[in-house]
């Protein structure tokens, strides 16, 4: 057990990591091997690991440490970013792990990893606690931009219910860097509905729709059978529902 503190302070490593702490190679796979084999550490995956809690047998590692260690790139972002900030409205067993380098999704003491191709480059911060994820205004663009992938346009309102404030610069950087017409729609008409509660001003959605074309789009895929209930929202050359906070209260989600 020589070297099971200095393991439970990383929480979780990988294989590379024991091999430095330990020195070679050999030495590295027996430690593991015996770890493991002890319940000293569990495998979460090929090459990654974490230290077992002598007091309550189980994983020092969080979900949100373990995702930051999958890829040398990964973070947190999407949804699981909204929980790691508390402003999740459910709390999903499946973790979004934004990284450019591939891997398969996979379990871990009841949680999925799946992997998220980021668009975007900025925007991601490091904490105290090593723990990289996407800012609060790089989640909410985001999670705009795929919520009919990730959670549904119900969970995502019911984040932004949540969200105290936001900084207007730092989501014109984000939508820049997407430079899509449809998102700046999106993220202008759905933001619209927070304005006040987010702290979004006039000057902030006039930026947006300086971006839009004459063309129209769809809040989401106008192949959708509900689509035909939808209206044009001129200001924004939106097809979409008409009153989109009814959504909050009758607590259904049109994009199922």
């Amino acid at each position: 057990m020589k070297y099971l503190d200095k393991l439970i302070e990383l929480g979780c490593f990988s294989r590379q990591e024991v091999v430095d702490l330990i020195g070679t190679e050999k030495a590295a796979h027996s430690i593991l091997n015996d770890y493991v084999k002890n319940g000293y550490i569990d495998r979460i995956r090929r090459d990654l690991y974490t230290a077992i809690s002598l007091e309550t047998k189980q994983p020092v590692a969080n979900r949100f440490l373990i995702a930051t260690h999958i890829a040398e790139d990964a973070y947190i972002s999407h949804h699981s970013a909204f929980e790691y900030y508390g402003y999740a409205n459910q709390v999903f067993h499946e973790v979004y792990v934004s990284t450019t380098s591939r891997f398969t999704d996979f379990s871990f003491d009841g949680i999925t990893f799946t992997r998220v191709s980021p668009k975007i480059d900025s925007g991601v911060i490091t904490t105290n606690t090593e723990i990289r994820v996407t800012d609060l205004e790089r989640t909410v663009i985001d999670s705009i931009y795929s919520f009919q992938k990730i959670g549904g346009l119900e969970e995502l309102l019911r984040c932004l219910l949540l969200v105290p404030a936001l900084q207007a610069d730092k989501l014109i950087t984000y939508l820049d860097e997407y430079g899509q017409v449809n998102l700046y729609q999106k993220s202008g008409f759905l933001l619209k509905e927070f304005a006040e509660q987010l702290g979004l001003t006039k000057l902030f959605f006039d930026y947006c729709r300086s971006k839009i074309s004459k063309s129209k789009s769809y809040l989401y895929s106008e192949k959708d059978a509900l689509s035909k209930h939808f209206v044009l929202h001129k200001d924004w050359m939106i097809f979409a529902p008409e009153n989109i906070k009814s959504i909050l209260s009758k607590g259904v989600d049109l994009n199922v």
